[in-house]
């Protein structure tokens, strides 16, 4: 990209897509307030403005409901929410990250609401420091790792523990 803080486009995503180099890992980064985050781009399928989705009864508030993407109806999370985070108003920066999850036969497309998309971002492996255990269900469930990137911190998230939804099927015992 050529500007920071200037939002990635589609040919950004396709071109980091292409990286394949092992010990590299690309992250698309997103805001959340004052802190940042950041999502494997493998798992990135777009970026969409905020628009209104259709209400959902008895889900989670962090829930915003579901939107038709090309004939496909996908779920929409709003981060901050899920964060348990302070509610702000959706803005013109408030954009949608429309990610895929799961493995094998089984994915599913999600979008996650975020306050504004920062940069693609290129990571070393081994610059990636385990996520401190601070007793909190975010640093237990969500994070995978943290990266230190032009002197800020990125969080970077676990996409398949991120996604799972409360009311979606649970694990067998």
């Amino acid at each position: 990209m050529s500007q920071e803080n200037e939002t990635p486009t589609v040919e950004d995503i396709a071109n980091a897509k292409k990286n394949t180099d092992t010990t590299i890992i690309q992250y698309l980064s997103f805001v959340l307030g004052k802190e940042e985050y950041g999502v494997d781009i493998l798992r990135v399928q777009e970026i969409r403005s905020w628009e209104p989705v259709s209400r959902v009864p008895n889900v989670p508030a962090y829930e915003k409901g579901v939107v038709n993407l090309r004939g496909a109806i996908v779920p929409i999370i709003d981060l901050r929410e899920r964060f348990s985070l302070s509610k702000v108003e959706y803005t013109p920066l408030t954009v949608v990250v429309v990610l895929q999850t799961g493995s094998g036969n089984h994915t599913r497309i999600m979008g996650v609401v975020v306050d504004s998309v920062s940069d693609v971002i290129s990571i070393e492996r081994t610059e990636i420091q385990g996520a401190p255990d601070f007793g909190t269900k975010v640093s237990n469930e969500f994070i995978n790792g943290l990266v230190s990137v032009s002197e800020r911190m990125v969080m970077l998230l676990d996409v398949d523990k991120l996604l799972i939804l409360e009311n979606t099927e649970q694990p067998e015992n």
